[in-house]
């Protein structure tokens, strides 16, 4: 007979190793490619030294000169507090007792809830990668209170069934947050809300984050390339290495600007990129101007079984974090995903994972992880910017004698 204990059990024993398994590998191409470690966390800060430069005591001389000078490695102090990451699964008593006396039903019931719980953390992490740490989903362009239309700059960052807030400049507008989306019209940048329109005030420039997360998310890449002046607890006016390379001006793709960003990337950082992420629109593009050549266009199988065409023997993957006009360089052997420990569930005092939810007839477990994500030499990163979704045939002009 199913009991709580057997599948608190269950969940400790047999799901745990395989849902960390597939969040740490399977959950994004580029998560996959990333180091995780539970090196240099103390207590709930990591803290970390960064080597920059070279070693200074290399020199020449004559026979009986003087020895070069010493010069040690150069380091500075990373520290970052490690991000609280959570995944929450629901059983209500009524299918536990429905599935008491049937093991076959009540396995079912828990492989589908745990592919659920695997399918929005990867989501969710997935697009933690791209972000800044803010949360930000998206700002609101509009609202139609008649239809309950909310259209947005952007909704690669919004799925349906996510829970989010609204805040209003830095203030959180409770009578519009914890609402559930609906639907998302992805063609026309909205989405819907399960919540009644007229019971909502939602106005332009409102911004939007997944519940109760905002500035709580892990340093992705939204930070390493953002506006801030500081990175890691480091002002980047006095340590210009944190400055990755960017190429933000407005242009159609080509190998030539991939090659050239990554030239700039092994003279200024001394690193060669090892893995190309971009907008589904850029490898589009891409695809094109290969195609007016008439090359083959080469496929790339990453871990966790997704699939990527390629430059030079480098993947290039289309993420649909990435902005629309996007391509990033990557040299993912400078990124450690260090964390407190690997994803567990949290348990009672009496080792139990799956607790009543109070005053409610249902039962729930939680999955967390302590992690944050840290770039050990941000300038062996690129990004180039402002890149058309269209190609220009080179060879559609005609050539007069």
């Amino acid at each position: 007979m199913v009991s709580l204990t057997s599948a608190s059990n269950a969940l400790k024993n047999v799901y745990l190793g395989v849902v960390a398994n597939q969040l740490n590998t399977n959950a994004n191409p580029l998560l996959g490619k990333i180091e995780q470690s539970t090196s240099d966390v103390w207590g709930k800060q990591i803290i970390k030294l960064a080597p920059y430069g070279i070693n200074g005591g290399i020199g020449a001389g004559t026979e009986t000169g003087s020895l070069p000078v010493a010069a040690e490695n150069q380091y500075v102090q990373f520290v970052t507090d490690l991000k609280n990451l959570y995944g929450k699964i629901s059983i209500s008593d009524k299918a536990m007792r429905a599935s008491a006396n049937n093991a076959g039903a009540f396995v079912n019931l828990l492989n589908a809830e745990m592919e659920g719980l695997v399918k929005a953390s990867s989501f969710n992490f997935g697009r933690m990668l791209y972000g800044d740490g803010s949360g930000l989903l998206a700002t609101v362009a509009s609202y139609t209170s008649s239809t309950g239309a909310i259209k947005v700059d952007s909704v690669r960052n919004l799925i349906e069934g996510m829970v989010i807030d609204f805040y209003d400049e830095s203030t959180k507008d409770n009578t519009s947050s914890g609402f559930r989306i609906k639907y998302v019209d992805r063609a026309n940048n909205t989405f819907y809300l399960d919540a009644v329109a007229a019971n909502l005030t939602i106005d332009t420039g409102y911004t939007i984050y997944v519940q109760n997360s905002k500035d709580l998310e892990i340093t992705g890449l939204g930070a390493i390339f953002g506006s801030a002046t500081t990175l890691y607890g480091l002002t980047k006016a006095n340590y210009p290495w944190l400055t990755p390379y960017t190429n933000s001006t407005t242009k159609e793709i080509s190998d030539a600007t991939i090659q050239a960003g990554l030239d700039s990337l092994e003279e200024i950082a001394g690193t060669q990129a090892n893995f190309i992420t971009c907008s589904r629109d850029v490898r589009k593009a891409y695809q094109t101007y290969l195609s007016y050549f008439k090359r083959n266009i080469d496929v790339m199988d990453l871990a966790g079984g997704y699939k990527a065409i390629t430059y030079n023997g480098l993947p290039i993957y289309a993420d649909r974090f990435v902005k629309s006009d996007e391509m990033y360089l990557l040299n993912t052997d400078e990124f450690t995903l260090h964390q407190l420990c690997d994803w567990k569930w949290l348990e009672g005092d009496d080792g139990k994972v799956i607790k009543q939810n109070a005053n409610e007839a249902t039962y729930s477990a939680t999955l967390v992880k302590y992690a944050d994500l840290i770039c050990n030499k941000p300038n062996a990163q690129g990004k180039i910017s402002g890149i058309s979704s269209t190609v220009t045939n080179p060879f559609s002009s005609t050539i007069e004698a």
